[in-house]
């Protein structure tokens, strides 16, 4: 008997401090970004914000334990968005991931993290159909569907009565854009004199820009990302388009490294946003103090989607009162929050359900500012 009681007191004090360890060990949250090669512009953005939220949802750690952000690079690649989600899941244990940076990646991501029941939460991926993959999956970025008839309806209202459309067809992406702009389009009743398309990594762009030029669109749109959509613009102003035709942009247009690489070509491009970095209230303002000090530059839309979203996940789990991914699941689905990006809930089929911060934003001498 008394060898038995020793026996289960020793496998008592075993236990005790491997939970307490566990107790206090940091909450692992995974994300998966492009923080290579071409796009890497978007990942980079995300992962400065997700970064900052980080240091501040730390200060005050969340359940008693901090929380650990393991950050994978995709490089823009399907296969390596999908192997970082199963090492993220299966070696790190992550309860959440956050991302992929395109559309393309989280339609080969999204069901290997919902398969597995982990909530992952795309903070720039706006394509139709996103969420639909699962139960698990989340996104904070509002659907194009929800912002390019802003746009379109500010386009009108400058004038535009014809649209000609253009979008890479080579990525998710694009092609969700493009189906989106042009029902928007066609629902707002403009003309659509002519549909151009290109590959993502074409850069002569002049037999689909000629064609456009003689028909003389009001306006032509462009889905795509924001290195096509770059050279799209300066091939454009070599060809002839004058400022009398307005350009119009997806969410890919929506990064400054369209201005830093198209310049004045870019000058006068409109794109609709649900964030702009001169946005007038307190928390704006302190959060771009925040950025600019740690970056030596201004965020960016994408910035300010990841900011928001790490603190939208680190409240759901403090609310779910676990590290578990159910639980956190069933938090996210609740979840209340008002942030730099405005007031924020999820629709029952886990998208943004508010678009009323939707502004449209005017690309010139390379900076966005308010469209007037």
């Amino acid at each position: 008997m008394l060898r038995r009681t020793l026996l289960a007191a020793a496998m008592t004090l075993a236990v005790v401090p491997a939970a307490l360890a566990q107790a206090g060990a940091p909450i692992q949250i995974g994300a998966i970004e492009i923080l290579s090669g071409p796009n890497a512009a978007y990942g980079t953005a995300i992962r400065a914000g997700l970064e900052l939220a980080l240091e501040e949802v730390n200060e005050k750690g969340v359940l008693g334990r901090k929380i650990t952000l393991v950050i994978e690079d995709s490089a823009g690649n399907k296969d390596q968005a999908i192997n970082a989600a199963r090492k993220l899941i299966g070696r790190d244990k992550v309860v959440t991931i956050i991302g992929p940076t395109l559309s393309n990646e989280m339609f080969a991501a999204g069901p290997v993290a919902n398969e597995r029941k982990i909530p992952i939460i795309g903070t720039s991926t706006t394509a139709a159909g996103i969420t639909a993959m699962g139960p698990y999956v989340f996104r904070t970025a509002l659907p194009e569907s929800d912002v390019i008839p802003v746009t379109l309806a500010r386009a009108q209202a400058q004038g535009a009565k014809t649209i000609a459309l253009m979008y890479g067809n080579d990525d998710a992406f694009s092609k969700s854009g493009f189906d989106t702009m042009k029902a928007a389009a066609e629902k707002a009743g403009l003309n659509i004199l002519a549909i151009e398309s290109f590959g993502s990594k074409d850069t002569d762009f002049s037999a689909q820009l000629t064609k456009i030029r003689a028909l003389k669109p009001d306006a032509v749109g462009i889905s795509a990302l924001v290195e096509p959509v770059s050279g799209v613009l300066l091939q454009a102003r070599q060809l002839g388009f004058g400022k009398e035709t307005l350009f119009i942009g997806g969410n890919g247009s929506n990064s400054p490294k369209l201005g830093e690489i198209a310049g004045a070509a870019a000058d006068g491009l409109i794109v609709g946003s649900p964030w702009f970095v001169a946005k007038d209230d307190a928390q704006n303002q302190a959060f771009v103090s925040k950025f600019r000090a740690k970056n030596n530059k201004d965020p960016d839309q994408f910035s300010a989607q990841a900011y928001d979203c790490m603190h939208i996940l680190a409240d759901a789990i403090a609310r779910a009162g676990a590290a578990e991914p159910e639980k956190i699941r069933d938090a996210l689905l609740a979840t209340s929050y008002n942030g730099v990006m405005g007031p924020f809930t999820f629709s029952p089929g886990r998208d943004p359900a508010s678009t009323a911060g939707v502004v449209v934003l005017v690309m010139q001498g390379g900076k966005f500012g308010l469209a007037p």
